[in-house]
This record gives structure tokens, C-alpha cells and sequence, in this order.
């Protein structure tokens, strides 16, 4: 018994960590502290397996049977509480009260004004980055764009440019889309 945990736990748990590795390698989208948490439970897992192993020759399938078991389950139990966030998930988008008059996101404070800083001259005109932002817009978006800048909440806009929530809604999310805004960075 002595002997495998030498084999198991020499050059700083070397071997172990080969094998839980070995069988992470299947899974991906791992950071560091993930393998870290992986590898504390596998230290759980090889007491386990040393207590119940009864044929030392075998010890390392068994082992290894008994680590991508444990390691799977909590794979499956991590991407189910991702799964239930995703579900959780509220777009900034959503009406809120109860006219429905205002988004959610006309609520959220920030001290960074896309608009503003399309907006902001440089030297006596736009710079080349702006215009080419600006003419991926729409007249409409760009005037959506237009009354942000001013001011104006959005259900002033959708009222002053006689559009619907939806037509709102498309017009924001192309201003604030990241194949356009990436234009300015």
C-alpha cells in the first residue's frame, strides 16, 4: 500500500495529477483553478480507491475508473448550475412595469456613454473610425442614435420617430452590436 502511494504522490503528486489530466483532456473550457478543484478531489478519490481496492495490481485501472466517474458527476453538476444562470438570465432589453414603456437597461447606471463618444469630435471632424461606424447605421438607427445622445428617454423616441418597441429595440441593438462598436476600438 505504502509503495503506490510513493508511486502516486513523488515529484509533487506527479502521476496523479497525469492521470486526472489525462482525463480532463476530454473535456475542455477548463481554467487553472478549475484543475486545482479537480485535482483536490481527486487526492478525495484516491483515498477512497485505496480503501476499497483490493487487488493492489489493479489499483490504477480501478483508480482511474473511480476518477473519471467522480470527475464526470461534477463536470455534469458544474454545466447544470450554468444552465440554470443561463435560465436566469435577464436581457436588458425587458420591459419593466407595468405600461411597459421603459427597458430595464434605461435603468442601469454607467459612467461610459457609447453615444457620447461616437459622437465626441476629433480635430475639426469625425475621425475615420466614426464614419465608418456611422455608415453601417441606418437613417433610422443613426437617428435613434441622434435623440439618445440628446437625451431623450426611449419611449420619447419611439413616440417622436413613430416606431414600435420591436423597431426600438432592432435599432438599439444594432447601435450597441459588437461587429459595429468594435469598429471604435
Amino acid at each position: 500500500m505504502e509503495e503506490i502511494l510513493m508511486a502516486y504522490y513523488a515529484d509533487n503528486a506527479k502521476k496523479l495529477r497525469k492521470m486526472v489530466d489525462k482525463i480532463l483532456s476530454r473535456f475542455g473550457g477548463l481554467s487553472d483553478k478549475d484543475r486545482d478543484d479537480f485535482y483536490s478531489l481527486a487526492n478525495e478519490v484516491f483515498v477512497e480507491a485505496m480503501r476499497r481496492c483490493d487487488d493492489f495490481q489493479a489499483f490504477d485501472v480501478f483508480l482511474h475508473s473511480c476518477l473519471s466517474n467522480k470527475i464526470k458527476t461534477e463536470i455534469t453538476k458544474i454545466n447544470c448550475e450554468k444552465r440554470k444562470a443561463d435560465r436566469m438570465a435577464v436581457s436588458i432589453d425587458a420591459p419593466v412595469g407595468d405600461e411597459e414603456e421603459s427597458a430595464l437597461g434605461d435603468f442601469l447606471a454607467d459612467s461610459f456613454d457609447m453615444e457620447k463618444a461616437v459622437f465626441e469630435k476629433i480635430g475639426e471632424g469625425y475621425s475615420d473610425r466614426i464614419m465608418l461606424y456611422l455608415s453601417r447605421l441606418s437613417k433610422l438607427q443613426k437617428e435613434v442614435l441622434r435623440l439618445t445622445i440628446d437625451g431623450y428617454p426611449s419611449d420619447e423616441i419611439r413616440e417622436t420617430l413613430c416606431i414600435s418597441r420591436r423597431q426600438y429595440a432592432d435599432c438599439n441593438a444594432a447601435i450597441h452590436s459588437y461587429r459595429n462598436v468594435s469598429i471604435l476600438f
